[in-house]
């Protein structure tokens, strides 16, 4: 496929990768070096488009407020389980019959599709029913959505580390976080500074742009030119996806970052509490507007600064951004347990959420970057999906478990998260750096 604009493409790709370093490409490809920085781009836009659907979906805000409105408020506590482990706990599964194929965009492809469709069923739930039934249409429409993302978070990785070679998959992580932390403030302005309650239609019109962005974003990621890689043996997915768990017991380095990420959910977990704490403390409506543009500035400003960072080393930046997520943690309890009945304390919350989005953002970034330096060929896919699957189990666990805690208190749960971040730096310390190898 020829490239439109050549020159303009490789000229801002070295703007942005500083492509010095006569080894940038030395693991991947001769023929898919010629086509980084077409591919860097084409991989950007799609991360950008869907890092803003996800802002119009978000199970802790739209879709919680959005089954509350239409009368189902009993669902909103499956909403972010489902999300989050709906789209992890299959991924042995998909991955065992991604790694058959030598081309593997086609699944990231199908699966942002799968999204967009069931964001329209989310759609048409709430606008053609009321009450339970459309609340449960929306939640059905979740666990697809989930499924589809689970194509998406196997695909992507092995896809990115076939077309971009090391040393410039965490600043394109990064620069996809900032464009589209960037972008979601605005749109967070725009829905949240508003002059009154949203109604039916307005969700249902946010559902429909939400899907039109994973349509195109679709549509760029098919056009990236990816070669043919190495595809594995024949057999059922279910028992190669059972014969992957294997990894956990004979691969004792991934055995390590599978633990090491476990430990570091407390970056993720926690911020539901933040909010929590700020209503009991200060129910001004304002607050919500706080936070979604807390989060939606933490990533833009720290992203690119983490990527760049975790092109250096990815498990410093895990290392990093767990201690901060502990410190926000424990500095936040302290404070609720301490000052927790004034008023004001309320407004300290969403800064203690910004430095909480900021870790986190390093967290994720690092362990992401981290996965796909780590192996290469169908030991990515496998890594990916193994993680992710195991990961999915551990969160419903570790949900549960914060669940028992709450009742004893919130500070108590963010005390035990906080802990088990600082935990989490210490496993990674002990984590190999591939970065440089």
């Amino acid at each position: 496929m020829a490239n439109k604009n050549p020159e303009t493409i490789e000229q801002l790709y070295n703007l942005i990768a500083n492509e010095e370093d006569a080894r940038a490409c030395a693991d991947i490809p001769e023929q898919a070096c010629r086509e980084v920085p077409r591919n860097f781009f084409l991989i950007l836009a799609s991360n950008v488009l869907t890092k803003l659907g996800d802002l119009l979906v978000n199970p802790k805000t739209v879709l919680a407020w959005m089954v509350s409105a239409v009368g189902a408020p009993a669902l909103v506590a499956w909403l972010v389980p489902i999300r989050e482990s709906g789209s992890m706990i299959p991924q042995m599964v998909i991955g065992a019959w991604v790694r058959k194929k030598p081309v593997r965009k086609w699944f990231w492809t199908l699966g942002s599709i799968g999204q967009a469709v069931s964001v329209l069923a989310m759609a048409a739930s709430v606008w053609f029913m009321e009450g339970y039934p459309a609340g449960a249409g929306v939640v059905a429409a979740l666990i697809a959505f989930s499924l589809a993302r689970g194509f998406c978070s196997v695909s992507m990785k092995d896809v990115q580390g076939k077309c971009i070679p090391k040393k410039r998959r965490g600043r394109l992580s990064g620069l996809a976080s900032t464009i589209g932390g960037t972008l979601t403030v605005i749109l967070t302005a725009i829905l949240f500074f508003d002059r009154g309650d949203p109604g039916i239609g307005f969700y249902a019109v946010l559902l429909i742009l939400a899907a039109s962005l994973w349509v195109i974003a679709g549509v760029l990621f098919a056009s990236v030119d990816e070669y043919a890689g190495e595809t594995g043996g024949g057999g059922s997915a279910l028992t190669q996806a059972i014969e992957s768990l294997s990894l956990l017991r004979d691969d004792a380095p991934f055995r390590h970052f599978v633990i090491t990420r476990a430990l570091l959910l407390c970056s993720a977990l926690a911020a539901p509490y933040f909010v929590v704490l700020a209503q009991t403390s200060n129910d001004s409506g304002w607050l919500l507007g706080v936070f979604l543009l807390a989060s939606s500035l933490a990533s833009s400003l720290s992203a690119s600064v983490w990527g760049w960072m975790a092109d250096a080393s990815s498990r410093t930046v895990m290392i990093r951004g767990a201690l901060i997520a502990s410190g926000a943690c424990l500095v936040v309890g302290m404070v609720a347990w301490i000052l927790g009945d004034a008023s004001w304390v309320g407004w300290f919350y969403p800064f203690g959420f910004f430095v909480l989005s900021i870790a986190h953002a390093g967290v994720r970034l690092g362990r992401k970057t981290y996965l796909v330096d780590m192996a290469g060929g169908n030991k990515r896919t496998d890594y990916t999906s193994v993680s992710n699957t195991v990961i999915g189990v551990i969160l419903l666990l570790t949900g549960a478990m914060t669940a028992a805690i709450s009742l004893i208190s919130e500070v108590a749960v963010i005390f035990t998260l906080g802990l088990m971040g600082l935990a989490g730096a210490i496993s990674a310390t002990r984590l190999k750096d591939v970065t440089n190898e």
